[in-house]
């Protein structure tokens, strides 16, 4: 599986590198030290999965955001890309916004090796990752204050809507075929169907929608 970097200090590439190409199923196919470089490069190398700084740039305290701009524009180029995120800050807003830009995964830059690695098979395969820590907070996020203005949702046919809900119950393709007595191929062709009509890129962002209309359902 090839791997992308986007990392500012050449050091902390250097060190992801080593460890990544140490397993025999894991290749860094390149990397970069800007979003510029990084915009540049990684389409041309088309890696399974990219590992991106969150906060690029000098500044000490927090910076910006620039990596999950990274991540978005790339996932717009590569839809079948997986985004890791790794950072130093534990910032809840950078989090949340890093899955609503389709990240795959977001883990503190304190993961141990062994981890890590298991982290970016773990996006490869499809699924999310998020540091354990990290899972209560965005939960916590989701089932705060529903927005106030109306979520669209009218594009949906009636099954469609019934799946968005297992999706946001946590349910994968195979039990939401089984619940709904459908084929798995046909429930993974709906929801991608979902996804286009939410105008969102990944099965995550699909389940903070759900998890949003349930939570303002139960207010009404």
């Amino acid at each position: 599986m090839g791997v992308f970097l986007l990392d500012d200090h050449e050091v902390v590439r250097r060190g992801l590198r080593d460890l990544l190409d140490a397993e025999s199923d894991l290749k860094v196919v390149g990397e970069a030290a800007n979003a510029r470089e990084a915009i540049a490069r990684a389409p041309a190398v088309r890696p399974h999965v990219a590992v991106l700084d969150v906060r690029l740039g000098s500044s000490g305290e927090g910076g910006d955001h620039e990596g999950i701009e990274v991540c978005r524009e790339l996932r717009a180029r590569l839809p079948d890309l997986a985004c890791l995120m790794l950072t130093s800050f534990d910032d809840d807003e950078a989090l949340f916004d890093a899955i609503m830009a389709g990240a795959a995964g977001y883990v503190l830059k304190q993961i141990n090796g062994s981890d890590l690695v298991s982290a970016v098979r773990t996006v490869a395969e499809g699924r999310s990752m998020l540091d354990p820590g990290a899972t209560s907070r965005v939960m916590a996020r989701l089932r705060g204050p529903a927005p106030s203005g109306p979520v669209e949702l009218e594009k949906l046919s009636p099954r469609e809507r019934e799946i968005l809900e297992l999706i946001g119950d946590g349910l994968t393709n195979r039990q939401i075929a089984e619940r709904l007595f459908l084929a798995e191929k046909t429930v993974k062709n709906r929801i991608s169907s979902i996804l286009s009509k939410l105008g969102v890129g990944r099965r995550i962002q699909a389940a903070v929608i759900a998890e949003r209309i349930k939570e303002r359902e139960a207010g009404q």
